[in-house]
């Protein structure tokens, strides 16, 4: 199967680094008036109609520069499945919240020692919806959160009494919302999706950053380059990043659990310590906040744990 981009994708991911290579106080506006937040709405609705693949191009450029943007839980986890299982009213209701006001969409999916499960325990009933969900990105920001619960997706505006948000924890006690179209499991795809997504980006955007720094980095009148430790740890990094990339374009592809499954348990077990040894390699220039490897190991800590840690990623491989 080949997996290389096409023209559109090229364009996308030209257009991505473009703007956010900008020095710019508003990147996430800056994507907005880009265009790039419409990749996947309907034309209808002034969108470009795209779909996963074209939005996973644009969450890769994201990871690739460390950006601090709300594009996993916007995208990945808000648009995407309103427009492939939203009604034509609720598109046209929530869907110029992004493209208009460059507004936060994000999905409430995991509960506690339950990452992403495909059955909430959440549940929605006459009183409303009831629940605790965890790791929930950018919830403090967002403006409409879907919900997985045991009978369905539900979509929640946050500002309403029932709703309380903390640190990425979000409380339902008899909130009210509004059914969405398709399953918890629907939902689950598109986050795993979206996170690998981004993670592919942000092994790529490290290994770049590492091997310009080894290249012209000198220790004893040579460049780190052409000692052996060094260039094999950073040979096993390329291999952790193009099977991450390989894995994540098939997921993204096909939406199949078992291709997502795998593609998220590669993250689990290899983006976080493959860009471990990038923070290594780099000695002390690592650890200043002015440099930008910080950004990368956060971002991967955070999906790693997103995605539910290696042990239940190969929980969830083994369950097929």
């Amino acid at each position: 199967m080949d997996f290389e981009l096409d023209d559109t994708q090229r364009e996308i991911a030209r257009l991505a680094a473009d703007v956010l290579g900008r020095e710019s106080d508003t990147p996430w506006k800056a994507l907005g008036e880009a265009g790039l937040l419409s990749l996947a709405v309907p034309e209808r609705l002034g969108g470009d109609g795209l779909g996963v693949l074209e939005t996973a191009v644009l969450l890769t450029e994201v990871g690739r520069r460390a950006a601090d943007v709300p594009a996993l839980a916007t995208l990945a986890l808000g648009v995407l499945p309103i427009v492939r299982h939203g009604t034509p009213e609720q598109q046209d209701t929530l869907l110029p919240l992004v493209t208009e006001q460059h507004a936060v969409l994000t999905a409430a999916l995991s509960e506690p020692s339950a990452p992403l499960p495909a059955t909430p325990s959440t549940t929605a009933g006459p009183d409303g919806i009831t629940g605790v969900k965890i790791n929930v990105p950018h919830a403090g920001e967002a403006r409409r959160i879907l919900v997985s619960t045991d009978s369905g997706v539900f979509v929640v505006d946050p500002a309403q009494p029932g709703v309380s948000t903390s640190d990425g924890t979000v409380r339902f006690e008899g909130a009210r919302g509004e059914e969405l179209k398709g399953s918890a499991a629907d939902l689950r795809r598109f986050a795993l999706a979206g996170a690998c997504a981004v993670a592919d980006g942000v092994l790529a955007g490290a290994l770049d950053l590492t091997v310009r720094h080894v290249g012209t980095r000198h220790q004893f009148g040579k460049p780190l380059a052409t000692f052996q430790a060094a260039a094999s740890q950073v040979a096993d990094v390329y291999i952790a990043a193009r099977t991450l990339h390989l894995a994540t374009l098939a997921a993204c592809w096909s939406l199949d659990d078992n291709d997502l499954d795998t593609a998220a348990y590669w993250l689990a077990a290899e983006a976080l310590p493959a860009v471990h040894t990038c923070h290594h390699l780099h000695g002390g220039l690592g650890l200043d906040i002015t440099y930008p490897m910080h950004r990368y190991y956060g971002m991967a800590k955070e999906l790693t744990r997103f995605v539910g840690g290696v042990e239940h990623r190969l929980g969830a491989i083994d369950v097929h």
